[in-house]
């Protein structure tokens, strides 16, 4: 059985350090460009170079995101990007764009990519179309569960997450941040409106929730499942987290590390009582086990860190805060009281006689200044601790282990090997001669050469081939630095160059008809014969197939009928790999398509037309392409979310905006107002009788 692998992030050079030295056996990084952590640190371009050769000396495998969207401007910019990601070795590209995987898989085959969860992989036919085009790993949609995963037959390789945050939406598949700011999450810069507060109302009034935080979920959290999801025999195991601190991301990887190695062991990988604890004073919202294990995702309380328990406040004044702790508070600790949401450093503590002390044990009353204004008893959660920082920052640097193997016999050079399991290099020095006094022992020649220092190895077996003969210790030391050195350079050494050359072919197959998305019969009617009609009521199709009718499929799709000479508009992968070739198929705007390359992608597939994303304004790429169709009325969908509450028929937020919510087999999250581009041939998406315009 081939291990799994164990994927950790980083957002800069420290995070990656920490993660390798905690025992992550991948490490997944963004660079400055098209990444789709926009906001974390990143990587420029020189420690992109030195984190590829940092990963690769200790065995560790780096892979570079770039997945967001590609606009028609940044094609040439983006393929520069990924010469450069090629020629310093990384080992794989996290890539969500169809027309850049295409178009990178054709001008460097030797690129490894892996489809990014912004694809929205929730299906094996989906799968199976990345694999086709060549990609060798899909990260599986976070919404699917543990029976959906399992009866995967696709032989790519499959990545999920299992500890961090959430997306609400399918990633991938969210509009919101976008159409409501400009700031996309499909090109890095999603500004969270889910942890925003939303009111819920039906046709007429508010309806009362316990929260007001509608669309917040909880931390993913899979410690509790670890042995079930290794079962699946999955290829990676994801942390999330780019944005988090070097101490988040080490002690996250060392759990799940423990909990895999024991797996692999034999043994009944569980998490102990200090581990959950420190898991949730590093960051949390709650814990769930998510979609996988079919765990409620949602916590509609509040949209920050939690932390853990840490006590009850028995009695508090304007100038103290008297609190009976359950575990140790340590000064310089954060933390928050749960009712109130008031948080705190504690910059001086104090023992129930009053003395300024550094540490109180579990049991004991702590005091601390009351610097928030608390008014009343409430419990209290520890939000950081300065002992757990210090005691992840101790962990000691990693060290790879060699072996080696030295010859010193008269009258032939002094000879030493090195060999870390996979490479191997001897250097030779000075002929020896016969020792005239007293020889050295094969200990001290040992001693010698476990001088290590600050090399990043540790001896593991030494060899040592001793004949009586005088050996100069410059020269066992010289020959020791040499082949460390040479084997350091080995190990992170690149050699790969390519050369390439892209030019965009005018094509010009515009598409200049009028289309309508309609909601029911009344609506259909109205525009029958007039224009090209997507309904998704599939018993309306059928009524008026022999029209200008396509039936629009849904944006999840687990089950495939065997459609045969449809119309079809396909809204996800799986439906284009399915449909295309023996169907009238349109592509629809959530494949989320901003480029020529894609269109031409989808092209060639079979698909008639493709549907532009709503997120691009600029339409003079459509000369490099063949037909294609744009939004120009209506509200499009913002987010689909697997599950929402039943009862509630709009969200309004703080600035007095009604999303409209249609369920279904899931729910849609409609934009507050209708996109309007004048002047513009496309498609109209009607929502109700009020939504009817004389525009055709």
């Amino acid at each position: 059985m081939k291990k799994v692998e164990l994927l950790s992030p980083a957002g800069n050079m420290e995070t990656l350090i920490c993660a390798i030295n905690n025992g992550a056996d991948a490490i997944y990084v963004g660079g400055k460009l098209f990444s789709a952590r926009a906001y974390a640190d990143n990587f420029s371009m020189d420690e992109l170079k030195e984190a590829v050769k940092y990963c690769h000396l200790y065995g560790v495998k780096l892979y570079v995101t770039a997945n967001t969207v590609i606009f028609e401007n940044e094609i040439e910019g983006f393929l520069n990007y990924m010469k450069f990601l090629y020629e310093i070795d990384v080992d794989a590209v996290i890539m969500q764009d169809l027309g850049m995987i295409n178009l990178v898989r054709k001008m460097i085959p030797d690129l490894e990519i892996h489809a990014s969860t912004q694809i929205n992989c929730h299906n094996d036919n989906s799968l199976c179309l990345l694999y086709d085009m060549g990609v060798t790993r899909a990260v599986l949609a976070r919404e699917m569960s543990y029976d959906e995963i399992k009866s995967l037959k696709c032989p790519i390789e499959k990545e999920i997450f299992i500890h961090g945050a959430l997306c609400v939406s399918y990633s991938g598949q969210c509009l919101f941040s976008s159409l409501n700011g400009g700031r996309s999450g499909n090109r890095g810069s999603c500004s969270g409106p889910c942890r925003l507060p939303y009111k819920l109302y039906d046709e007429k009034s508010e309806i009362k929730t316990n929260g007001k935080y509608l669309l917040s979920t909880k931390e993913l959290c899979s410690v509790n499942n670890i042995k079930k999801i290794l079962d699946l025999n999955i290829s990676s195991l994801k942390i999330e987290g780019r944005m988090k601190s070097p101490e988040y991301v080490g002690y996250v990887t060392k759990v799940y590390r423990r909990l895999i190695d024991e797996y692999y062991l034999g043994e009944n990988p569980t998490i102990t009582e200090e581990e959950m604890y420190n898991l949730l004073t590093l960051f949390n919202r709650k814990f769930t086990q998510g979609y996988l294990f079919n765990d409620d995702i949602y916590n509609i309380t509040t949209p920050n860190h939690l932390g853990s328990p840490l006590g009850k406040v028995i009695k508090v004044n304007d100038n103290k805060i008297y609190i009976k702790l359950s575990h140790d508070l340590f000064q310089e600790d954060g933390i928050r009281f749960c009712e109130s949401y008031k948080g705190m450093i504690v910059n001086k503590l104090y023992d129930e006689n009053g003395k300024l002390v550094n540490h109180i044990n579990k049991g004991n009353i702590a005091i601390v200044d009351n610097k928030v204004g608390l008014k009343s008893k409430d419990k209290v959660n520890k939000t950081i601790s300065k002992d757990l920082i210090s005691m992840i920052n101790k962990v000691n640097t990693k060290k790879i282990p060699i072996s080696f193997k030295l010859k010193a016999l008269v009258n032939h050079p002094l000879e030493l090997s090195i060999n870390d399991g996979i490479n191997k290099i001897t250097q030779k020095s000075i002929i020896l001669d016969r020792a005239k006094n007293k020889t050295m022992t094969k200990e001290e020649i040992y001693s010698k050469l476990n001088k290590l220092g600050s090399t990043p190895f540790y001896l593991d077996k030494c060899d040592i081939e001793l004949e009586n003969v005088f050996i100069p210790m410059s020269y066992l030391n010289e020959l020791r630095r040499q082949v460390c050195a040479q084997l350091i350079s080995k190990r992170s050494e690149c050699n790969k160059k390519i050369d390439f050359k892209y030019k965009k072919k005018i094509i010009g197959k515009n598409n200049d008809s009028w289309s309508v998305l309609v909601r029911n019969e009344k609506q259909l009617r109205l525009y029958l014969d007039k224009c090209r009609i997507y309904t998704e009521d599939y018993n309306l199709y059928l009524k008026y197939k022999k029209h200008n009718v396509f039936y629009k499929l849904p944006r999840v799709m687990s089950n495939f009928p065997n459609y045969i000479n449809e119309k079809l508009l396909v809204s996800e992968l799986g439906g284009i790999y399915k449909y295309s070739k023996n169907n009238i198929v349109i592509a629809d705007y959530p494949i989320n398509i901003t480029n020529s390359e894609t269109v031409n992608f989808l092209h060639d597939l079979g698909v008639i037309i493709s549907t532009i994303s709503p997120e691009i304004r600029d339409f003079t790429f459509e000369k490099y392409c063949y037909p294609t169709e744009k939004i120009v009325y209506g509200k499009p969908d913002l987010m689909i979310l697997k599950s929402f509450m039943k009862d509630g028929k709009y969200l309004k937020n703080n600035k007095e905006n009604y999303f409209p919510i249609i369920h279904g087999n899931y729910t849609t999250i409609l934009h507050h107002q209708n996109i309007n581009i004048k002047n513009c041939k496309g498609r109209i998406l009607l929502l109700d009788e009020k939504e009817i315009h004389d525009f055709i």
